[in-house]
Parts: C-alpha cells; sequence; structure tokens
C-alpha cells in the first residue's frame, strides 16, 4: 500500500483507506420513519457495552511529540477485522466516522448532508482518542454495538432513521452478461483464507485504496454487487449514490484506477464524461469494470441526528 501522508486523523480521512468529500445535492423528499433492527445487529445479540472506556478531546494539528495514534483496525462498515489484545478497541477519528462505524454505514454524500444539517460544528471538525475494552471476545459487529452503547452514554447522542426518495445512480452492464476485466467472480480468484500479495486487495472484504500517480486505485474482494456500488459511493466520485442494477448474483473481486477530473463530474443518462484527464472515474466504469450509471430515483435509508452533547469526562 502507499505511503499515508502524516497528518491528523480528520473527518475528511473518515475511514482508514477511505476518503469521503461533502458534495452539494438536490432536496429530497422525506417517506417515512423506520424503526426496524437491522439484521447483523440482530445476529450480533443486541445491546452491549464496553467492559472500560476512555475519551479524551485531540488536538486538530498533528504534534510531533505526541503523533496521531492510528486505529487497530479498518474503522469501516466491512467486516474485515482481526482481533487485538485484551480484546481493545483504540481510534482517534471525528465524532461523525464513530456514528457511521456503530451504525455500520457508509454514507452517501446527500447522507452525510442529511445527518449533520443542525449539528454543531465540532461533531465533524474535533477528533476524539477512544480507548476502550470488551470483557472478552467479540466481533466487529458487537464493537459497533459497543460503540452505539458508548456514545449514547459519554456523547448523549440520540439518532433516528428516515427513508426517502433522492436520486440516484444506478450501476448496470454496459454489455449484457459481460464483465469487465478488472471484475471477476470471486470463485475465480483466490480463496479469502490464504492471503495473496500478488493480488489488490491482498486480503478479502477490505475496502482500500492507494496512490496510483496522480490517481487512486481502488478495490476489494469477495463482496456482492450491492455493497461494491456502496464501495464506488465512497470514491466521492459522483455526485449522488450509486445503487446496483447490474443483475449480478453471487460475490465479486473488483478493482477500479482513475484520475479525478478537475472539477466534479457532471454524469448523464449514457454514462458520458467531459473529455478531461483520462481516466476520469466514469472512463474507468465502463473500460475496467465493463459498466455504465443511469440516473433515476430510489428510497435510501438516512440517519438523523435529534441530540447530542459533547462528551463527559472520564
Amino acid at each position: 500500500m502507499s505511503k499515508h501522508v502524516a497528518r491528523r486523523w480528520r473527518f475528511r480521512g473518515t475511514f482508514f483507506l477511505l476518503v469521503v468529500g461533502l458534495m452539494g445535492t438536490a432536496p429530497v423528499a422525506s417517506l417515512a420513519q423506520t424503526a426496524s433492527v437491522p439484521d447483523w445487529q440482530k445476529a450480533a445479540g443486541g445491546k452491549m457495552e464496553f467492559e472500560v472506556a476512555s475519551i479524551r478531546p485531540t488536538p486538530p494539528e498533528i504534534d510531533p511529540t505526541h503523533p496521531a495514534e492510528p486505529p487497530n483496525f479498518p474503522i469501516s462498515n466491512d467486516d474485515s477485522y482481526t482481533a487485538h489484545p485484551n480484546d481493545s478497541f483504540i481510534a482517534d477519528f471525528s465524532l461523525v466516522t464513530y456514528i457511521q462505524f456503530a451504525y455500520k454505514l457508509r454514507l452517501a454524500p446527500e447522507q452525510l448532508k442529511a445527518l449533520l444539517a443542525g449539528a454543531p460544528k465540532w461533531v465533524s471538525d474535533d477528533n476524539y482518542a477512544i480507548h476502550a475494552k470488551a470483557s472478552g471476545p467479540v466481533t466487529k459487529d458487537q464493537l459497533r454495538l459497543m460503540m452505539q452503547a458508548l456514545l449514547a452514554d459519554r456523547f448523549k447522542l440520540r439518532v433516528h432513521f428516515e427513508t426517502r426518495e433522492a436520486p440516484v445512480l444506478a450501476l448496470t452492464l454496459d454489455k449484457p452478461g459481460k464483465l469487465g476485466p478488472t471484475l471477476h467472480p470471486h470463485a475465480e480468484g483466490p480463496a479469502c483464507d490464504q492471503p495473496d500479495a500478488k493480488v489488490f486487495p491482498a486480503r478479502c472484504y477490505v475496502d482500500a485504496r492507494m496512490r496510483i500517480g496522480n490517481g487512486w486505485r481502488e478495490g476489494s474482494r469477495n463482496n456482492s454487487m450491492e455493497v461494491i456500488a456502496k464501495i464506488l459511493t465512497a470514491t466521492g466520485a459522483t455526485d449522488h449514490p450509486l445503487i446496483d442494477q447490474t443483475g449480478l448474483t453471487g460475490n465479486y473481486d473488483f478493482s477500479i484506477e482513475w484520475s479525478p477530473a478537475s472539477s466534479r463530474v457532471a454524469v448523464t443518462d449514457s454514462g458520458a464524461a467531459p473529455a478531461d484527464e483520462a481516466p476520469t472515474f466514469l472512463e474507468a466504469l465502463h473500460e475496467q469494470l465493463g459498466m455504465k450509471i443511469v440516473s433515476t430515483h430510489s428510497p435510501l435509508e438516512f440517519l438523523i441526528l435529534d441530540h447530542v452533547e459533547r462528551p463527559s469526562e472520564n
């Protein structure tokens, strides 16, 4: 993987190996408030709490004498996780990042904007170092439940979900039944229990991004097309969320390389992009994954922040 710039982990570095940008969005219509418990949360076992936890604010700029502490596992909405000694959780991020981790979300720009609407600026701007410990071995999803309880207790966080009709971009195959050269059924590649340094990424489930010259390489292995659409949304390369309408079933490995255009890509129903630095995201989507995107509307879930306070003292 490419080297990371030595800097404090901030909101614009929302996830480990993940960059999400806020962009202008069109108005969306609220449909209904939802309160159903997601399947992953049911499987994880319901409400859980850390045995011990400390929270402290960290300075906005890196201090050479106290460098930023990286997380001890990817703080992302995928399932990549290796248990650490003492069943610990260590991270230094903004509250909005912890919220997305706790609720297993990968928010598109419209969804981020809705979450932050009316929220105090510190929710996205201020970092907090959290050191916590579970009472025994846990899964990544169980750590999410513990984080939900910690945020409710120490930040007095209250949230709810709403379903809203919103503009989206549908991912479709450019030619029915034909995949691009960097999109493969997972069964045709290395098994997940055998990390392979010759493929990108070497491990399954991880949403990996690295610098390639002036552009980016993004990739993941053994994920459904629904998850891949969320990963591609999180690149911030399009103005609206991407949803899967490829008709592909099963799990896939993919990688994509592109150079950001000098201005925000304006997408059309044909999937055409203006001539600019090549390949743009849309060009790479077409040439490498064999896909195009079509503008449409679809119901999306939005997480709404009802109440939050700065954390209580340890």
